[in-house]
C-alpha cells in the first residue's frame, strides 16, 4: 500500500511584501494625483480671484469715472459740436478743485484719456479710463481694469455710454423759488389753482432766517429750505404752511433739502426784436400802445399813462423804469443787466393794474413773426430789482429777476413761477393773493438756458475684449 504525504505550506512572507509594495505604490500615485489636483485647483482659484479683481478694478474705475462726470454741468446754449471740449476742460477743472493729483486727463481730438489710476497703494491694481466723443450727444466710456502679481498680469474692460441730457429738477417745478429769504406780511396767500402744490416754495439762501410769515398770511404748498442751519419765524395766529398752522405748519416745510437748478437766463435772442427805440421826447403820459420796444441806458421813463406793450419790451441797463398808469399786456419784458447784480439800482416798477395775454396771441403781423412760440415767459430781468403795487388779472408766464417785491392790492393769477436770482428776498405785503397756476408747464420758458448734464445709460453696458 502506496503512503501519500501531505504537501507542506509555502512561507507566506514574499506575498506579504508584495502586497505592501502594491499598495504603497497605489497610494504614493493617489497622494500625488491629489497634489497635482490640489494645485491646479488654487491655481484655478487664484486665476478666478484675480480676474474677479480685474472686473472689480473696472467696475471701480466706472464708478469713479461717472462720479466725475456727474460733476459736469453746462450751459444749454453751447453748440452740441463743442460739449466735448467743454466737458474736458470741465472735468479737468473739478479734479483740479478738487485736489486731485493721481488722475491726470490728457486730451486729443474728442478722446479725453487718463492712465494708471492706482486702486491700492502698491500699484497692484489699478485702471484706465477713455472717454470718446461719438457723437453730439453721446460720450463712450472704456474703462480697463488691471492687476499684478507674480504670475504676471491680467486685465480687463468693460464699456458703457453716457449722454448729454437736459437736467430735470429746475425751480419750475415750485410756485415761488429764491436765492434769497421769502417775507410774508399782512394778508397774503399762496395758493394753487388746481391743487395746492402749485404754490409750493423753494429757498436756497446763505441767511438764516429763510422764511418769515408774519399776520394772517399762508402758503398753501409745502416749503423746502436748502440751508440745514436755517429756521422759520411764523407770528400770527393764522400764519401757516400747508394749509395749516402753528406746530403743524411746520410739518410742511422741509428744512435742509437737496438743491435744485436755476436755469441761466439768456435775454440776448430777443434783443433783434426791439427796433423801435424809445425816444427821449417821448410823452409818457398819454395812452400808447408800444410794440417791439427798446429802452435805452439812462432812459429811466416814467410811464404814466396807459400802456400796451406788445412784442419784446427790451430794456437796457443802467436803468430805472416804472409805470404808474394801466398795462396791457402780450408781451415779453427782458432787460440785459447783469445776472449777478443784486445792488436794485436797476428797477422795473408797476403800480398800476396789469393785464396780460399770452404771447401767442400777438397779431400775425411781420414784426412779430417768432415770437408765438416764444412761450411760457412774462419778465427776464436779470440785474433788476422788480416791484408791483397793483393788481393783475393773469401774468402770462414766469417773473425772474434779482429781488422781487409786491406790496398794497399787488395780486392775482401767475400762469408759471416767481424766481428771484438774487440774495436779496423776495418780499410780499399788504393784501397780495398770488394763485399759481402751473399746470400744463412742461416746457423751459422762453429766454430760460437748462443746465445740460451727463446722464449713464446702463443698458449700454458691455464688456469687450480688453
Amino acid at each position: 500500500m502506496k503512503r501519500t504525504g501531505s504537501i507542506p505550506p509555502q512561507n507566506p512572507q514574499g506575498s506579504a511584501l508584495v502586497l505592501s509594495l502594491i499598495f504603497i505604490a497605489v497610494f504614493s500615485a493617489l497622494a500625488t494625483a491629489l497634489a497635482v489636483i490640489s494645485e491646479t485647483s488654487v491655481q484655478l482659484a487664484d486665476n478666478l480671484r484675480r480676474a474677479d479683481a480685474t472686473r472689480g478694478c473696472a467696475e471701480s474705475g466706472l464708478e469713479v469715472v461717472r462720479y466725475w462726470l456727474s460733476r459736469v454741468q453746462m450751459s444749454g446754449t453751447i453748440a452740441p459740436s463743442d460739449r466735448f471740449n467743454y466737458l474736458a476742460n470741465t472735468f479737468q477743472g473739478e479734479l483740479s478743485a478738487a485736489g486731485i493729483t493721481n488722475i491726470v486727463p490728457v486730451q486729443s481730438g474728442s478722446t479725453l484719456t487718463m492712465s494708471d489710476i492706482p486702486l491700492k497703494a502698491d500699484g497692484s491694481e489699478k485702471f484706465s479710463a477713455v472717454l470718446t466723443g461719438i457723437d453730439a450727444n453721446t460720450v463712450q466710456v472704456d474703462v480697463t481694469g488691471y492687476v499684478t502679481g507674480s504670475s504676471g498680469a491680467l486685465q480687463r474692460r468693460i464699456r458703457s455710454n453716457c449722454r448729454y441730457f437736459q437736467r430735470a429738477d429746475t425751480v419750475f417745478d415750485y410756485g415761488v423759488a429764491s436765492k434769497g429769504p421769502v417775507s410774508l406780511s399782512g394778508n397774503i396767500e399762496l395758493e394753487g389753482v388746481n391743487i395746492a402744490v402749485e404754490s409750493n416754495a423753494y429757498i436756497e439762501c446763505d441767511s438764516l432766517l429763510a422764511l418769515e410769515i408774519i399776520g394772517n398770511s399762508m402758503i398753501a404748498g409745502d416749503v423746502k429750505i436748502v440751508n440745514p442751519l436755517a429756521y422759520v419765524h411764523l407770528q400770527g395766529g393764522h400764519a401757516g404752511v400747508g394749509g395749516e398752522t402753528g406746530e403743524a405748519a411746520l410739518e410742511h416745510i422741509d428744512i435742509g433739502a437737496p438743491p435744485t437748478s436755476f436755469p441761466e437766463m439768456n435775454p440776448s435772442d430777443f434783443f433783434h426784436y426791439a427796433n423801435n427805440e424809445l425816444s427821449a421826447s417821448a410823452d409818457l403820459s398819454t395812452n400808447a400802445t408800444y410794440n417791439n420796444l427798446r429802452i435805452p441806458p439812462n432812459r429811466n421813463p416814467h410811464f404814466s399813462g396807459n400802456a400796451t406793450l406788445r412784442g419784446v419790451i427790451y430794456v437796457q441797463s443802467p436803468n430805472v423804469v416804472s409805470f404808474s398808469g394801466n398795462v396791457d399786456v402780450t408781451a415779453i419784458i427782458v432787460t440785459d443787466g447783469d445776472p449777478n447784480d443784486n445792488s436794485g439800482t436797476n428797477r422795473l416798477t408797476f403800480t398800476g393794474n396789469i393785464t396780460g395775454h399770452a404771447i401767442d396771441q400777438l397779431p400775425q403781423e411781420e414784426q412779430f413773426q417768432g415770437l408765438h412760440e416764444q412761450t411760457g415767459t412774462f419778465i427776464l430781468a436779470p440785474g433788476f430789482h422788480l416791484g408791483f403795487g397793483g393788481s393783475f388779472t393773469t401774468l402770462c408766464g414766469a417773473i425772474a429777476a434779482n429781488g422781487i417785491e409786491l406790496w398794497g392790492n399787488a395780486g392775482g393769477t401767475i400762469n408759471g413761477s416767481i424766481i428771484n436770482y438774487s440774495s436779496a428776498p423776495i418780499t410780499l405785503s399788504g393784501n397780495s393773493d398770488l394763485h399759481f397756476n402751473r399746470s400744463g408747464l412742461d416746457q423751459v420758458p422762453a429766454g430760460f438756458v437748462p443746465r445740460i448734464i451727463m446722464q449713464y445709460n446702463a443698458s449700454t453696458y458691455t464688456e469687450p475684449p480688453a
